[in-house]
């Protein structure tokens, strides 16, 4: 059986780059392939672990839903099997890693089919990994659609402001109310400068949530994105992986 990682948290905090860093420090743990899945419609996931995407599940359904208005839907084969072996094809295969891209659909729809989908297939290929790391898309809208579900344990993530804090709070009264089944939920506040602890404490605790990490702010890693470079350049002596290794250290031993 799996264990399933989520992250979620507003826009702008960079729960992108510690998934993606999760991701990363579980291969090197275990050095076995981590299924990464980039539940968010505007993928990002891949950019951050360096994966070229070429199909995502928005993109399959589409072209599904086309291929049965033209009639050119494969022959012989049930829409289950179809659906498998299309979604087998949007699997990215990397060292370290495969990775699940949710994508967009291509026109106005709904993205609630597309969630469906890679909730379904997340469960289905989950089994074959140790570890599956689940990048959520910005606000709540993934849990209103119960794209997180089944989880083990979930980072929400903020920065350093009330504003941040009071967003993580929604997002954890939002997973009470629809009863999700998520075993463990901590606070992570990103990109600290170093004097916004105490406030931020504080505030964390009037809004009954337990930080369980403060990860400082590091140009290194604004560099390497601005260069387009993925989390795997990234030094693990630098301030902010070094702290966010500390923090995944204290939930994940090896030998799982």
């Amino acid at each position: 059986m799996s264990y399933i990682i989520a992250f979620s948290g507003k826009g702008g905090t960079g729960k992108t780059t510690l998934a993606a860093l999760t991701v990363r420090y579980l291969n090197e743990l275990q050095g076995k392939p981590v299924l990464a899945v980039d539940a968010d419609s505007n993928s990002c996931f891949n950019e951050a672990l360096g994966a070229k995407v070429s199909a995502t599940i928005g993109g399959m359904r589409e072209h599904s839903l086309e291929s049965v208005r033209l009639g050119t839907r494969m022959a012989g084969m049930s829409t289950e099997e179809i659906f498998d072996y299309q979604v087998q094809q949007c699997i990215v295969e990397e060292k370290g890693y495969d990775l699940l891209a949710m994508g967009r659909p291509e026109g106005p729809g709904c993205y609630c089919a597309a969630n469906n989908i890679i909730r379904k297939y997340t469960d289905k290929l989950a089994d074959g990994y140790n570890y599956v790391v689940i990048d959520n898309e910005a606000g709540m809208e993934h849990l209103s659609r119960r794209t997180a579900h089944l989880v083990d344990l979930m980072f929400i993530v903020s920065d350093p402001t009330v504003k941040g804090i009071k967003t993580a709070r929604r997002i954890n009264d939002l997973i009470d109310e629809l009863k999700l089944d998520i075993k463990n939920r901590y606070l992570i506040v990103n990109r600290v400068r170093g004097y916004e602890n105490n406030e931020i404490q504080d505030a964390a605790l009037k809004e009954g949530l337990q930080i369980v990490g403060y990860i400082p702010n590091d140009d290194l890693i604004f560099q390497i994105d601005l260069a387009g470079k993925s989390v795997f350049n990234i030094s693990k002596d630098s301030p902010a992986c070094s702290a966010f290794y500390g923090v995944l250290g204290n939930f994940i031993k090896a030998g799982f």
